[in-house]
């Protein structure tokens, strides 16, 4: 608690500390928030979204298939592969290395995507 003593212009100081601590308040509100959990890729309508993320060396992904049909994840380099997923099935892989890692569906071969590990 501030106790403020003053013989003049004490509303004048009171506004000010007022707009100060609504400005202060406001510009707090605006600034931008860490989203928390991990990058997902969302698999649907014969899709990867986004077909192409940019992550962090440590970071895992999530692909969940939100298809009515089954899908996997399978990377072109044998890094990672995914089990047949039903709908709202999830495969989670964490990236240790830097590089580019493309990936397709093994049931599905026209369906690609990327991830970008820096």
């Amino acid at each position: 608690m501030i106790r403020l003593v003053c013989i003049r212009g004490c509303a004048l100081l009171t506004i000010s500390l007022a707009l100060i601590g609504g400005l202060s308040a406001a510009l707090y509100a605006q600034q931008p928030v860490a989203s928390q959990g991990t990058p997902e890729v969302k698999i649907d309508n014969f899709s990867y979204g986004p077909a192409t993320i940019t992550v962090a060396v440590g970071t895992t992904v999530t692909w969940t298939n939100r298809d009515d049909i089954p899908h996997t994840v399978v990377s072109t380099d044998g890094a990672f592969k995914s089990k047949v997923m039903d709908t709202d099935e999830k495969f989670f892989y964490t990236f240790a290395k830097p590089g580019t890692y493309s990936y397709f569906c093994s049931i599905h071969p026209k369906m690609t995507g990327q991830i970008v590990v820096k």
